[in-house]
């Protein structure tokens, strides 16, 4: 079996990401990739790494035809509205904008600040997570995206979250500068980017309701701040707990929770220069990687997630995602495993 697939906007980091992926995937025919401002532009010239491989070129959004599998790659609040014409053009619709993460339309309104567009769709949407919704998303039709720096501080807090062992949490969250997005702005400047650590959002980070909605309601207080990466994530989450932990208890919680996941790995060393999660190493991959550490003698445990941000954090889950909905191997067409050095 194999499926066609569309991309609605594909000039953006996430859209060349789900292009890179979905071209060597055993089951997909990328049918078509959409883009408002270079319709007729070759993928070739705004992907560079994909010159040679894609024979397609860019098409305007009033030309699309229907497809099995539709990917909308649009910045937020662009999805929401037109999500009745975007279900017309495909049975399966993965969003990967914030559009329909959140499944009340009050906390929506909450976090970003405005009512939702389409209420009545968001209990249609099941959230793009498989280490947490796998079996729903078997059944899914509509299946939304996932932050990820919310990815990031969830598959760190899991294990914990699962335990019923969590007081409290404050995470600190460093970005790569290809979170910004394609589109140039003042932030994401060349000249204002470069050697900086700039902290963008002190407090009210928008992925806290996502970490809320999946691993329960505890104290959550996020602190996200850009580095000199272009791609990756790394969550760094301080967690207080309601009791000290050991340290082969810690261990036997992180292994319960992932021993299964094709793409969550710990890592824990005991020496070496990667003996806990770094995102360098993830670049390019749909892997997590997780580690933990303890402070002896308190109920503290610092809970770390490293992942690329359009990897697991946008691009590949959302096609681990297609692939449970359409019945493949989970794993299909996600295969690299990144380089070093780089």
């Amino acid at each position: 079996m194999s499926v066609r697939v569309g991309i609605i906007g594909g000039a953006g980091y996430t859209g060349g990401e789900l292009l890179r992926l979905l071209a060597v995937h055993p089951h997909a025919t990328i049918a078509w990739a959409t883009s408002r401002g270079r319709a007729g532009w070759p993928i070739g010239s705004i992907h560079p790494n994909l010159r040679g491989v894609l024979d397609l070129s860019l098409i305007d959004p009033q030309d699309v035809d229907p497809v099995d599998v539709i990917f909308l790659c649009l910045p937020h609040g662009e999805t929401a509205g037109n999500i009745e014409h975007y279900a017309s053009l495909a049975h399966r619709v993965i969003d990967l904008s914030s559009g329909f993460r959140l499944h009340d339309a009050d906390l929506y309104e909450r976090t970003y600040g405005q009512a939702h567009p389409a209420p009545s769709w968001l209990d249609r949407f099941v959230y793009g997570l498989p280490e947490t919704n796998r079996e729903h998303l078997r059944e899914a039709q509509f299946i939304s995206g996932v932050g990820c720096n919310a990815t990031a501080m969830n598959l760190a807090l899991l294990p914990l979250a699962r335990a019923g062992v969590i007081e409290r949490v404050i995470a600190d969250i460093k970005v790569g500068s290809s979170e910004s997005g394609a589109e140039p702005r003042a932030a994401s400047n060349h000249a204002e980017r470069v050697n900086a650590l700039r902290t963008f959002a002190p407090t009210g980070h928008r992925h806290s309701a996502e970490v809320r909605q999946v691993c329960g309601i505890f104290p959550l207080h996020v602190t996200a701040t850009t580095t000199d990466l272009v791609r990756g994530v790394l969550a760094t989450c301080h967690v207080l707990t309601n009791r000290e932990l050991a340290e082969r208890e810690t261990w036997q919680l992180y292994r319960n929770t992932y021993a299964s996941e094709p793409f969550v790995r710990i890592v824990k060393e005991k020496r070496g220069l990667y003996r806990l999660p770094e995102p360098k190493t993830l670049a390019g991959t749909n892997f997590a990687d997780v580690g933990f550490e303890i402070e002896p003698g308190t109920n503290r445990v610092v809970a770390l997630c490293a992942i690329d941000n359009l990897g697991k954090g946008a691009a590949g889950t959302a096609i681990q995602c297609m692939n449970l909905t359409c019945g493949f191997d989970e794993t299909a067409g996600l295969a690299f495993f990144g380089l070093h050095p780089v």
